[in-house]
Order: structure tokens, then C-alpha cells, then sequence
């Protein structure tokens, strides 16, 4: 077990535990509300590239910018969000 098992397990249960609605329109909206930019899995792929997961993080390089930093996701639907520069 690494050390941000516990605490990853906590986040998962957190964001796995607001989803209101396994209709994607439905829940894109409600985590854009919240966090502004939201990506499915395709989108996703052409804002960064992905390089790496711990649930409920996935580590990611913006294509554009060469930013490096965090995504969180959630399970289902499948959302892309808040992302944060490392």
C-alpha cells in the first residue's frame, strides 16, 4: 500500500458519491457547475495526454501549453475535471 491510499480511497468515495445521474448530459452539467471545464474520455485525449492513474487522479501534460498537472475523474459516466497545474 503506497501512502496516498487512504486518502485516494476517501477522494473516490467523495466524487463517486455526488454523482446525481448517470445521464451524461445531465452530469457534465452538474460537474461543469461545480468545477468549470469538464472532459469525457475522448475529449480528454485531445486537451492531454494522460500519463498516468491513481484513482481518482490522472496524472496528465496539456498538449497545448506543455502544462504538467492533475486531473480528477469519476467511474460513470466517465468525466474528466478540475484540473490543477503540478
Amino acid at each position: 500500500m503506497d501512502r496516498t491510499e487512504p486518502f485516494r480511497r476517501h477522494a473516490v468515495n467523495v466524487i463517486n458519491s455526488e454523482i446525481e445521474s448517470e445521464d451524461e448530459e445531465l452530469e457534465r452539467k452538474r460537474l461543469e457547475a461545480k468545477y468549470g471545464k469538464v472532459y469525457n474520455s475522448k475529449e480528454v485525449g485531445i486537451e492531454f495526454e494522460i500519463t498516468g492513474f491513481m484513482a481518482p487522479y490522472a496524472a496528465c501534460v496539456n498538449r497545448h501549453t506543455k502544462e504538467e498537472g492533475l486531473l480528477e475523474f469519476q467511474d460513470y459516466p466517465r468525466f474528466y475535471f478540475n484540473f490543477r497545474s503540478a
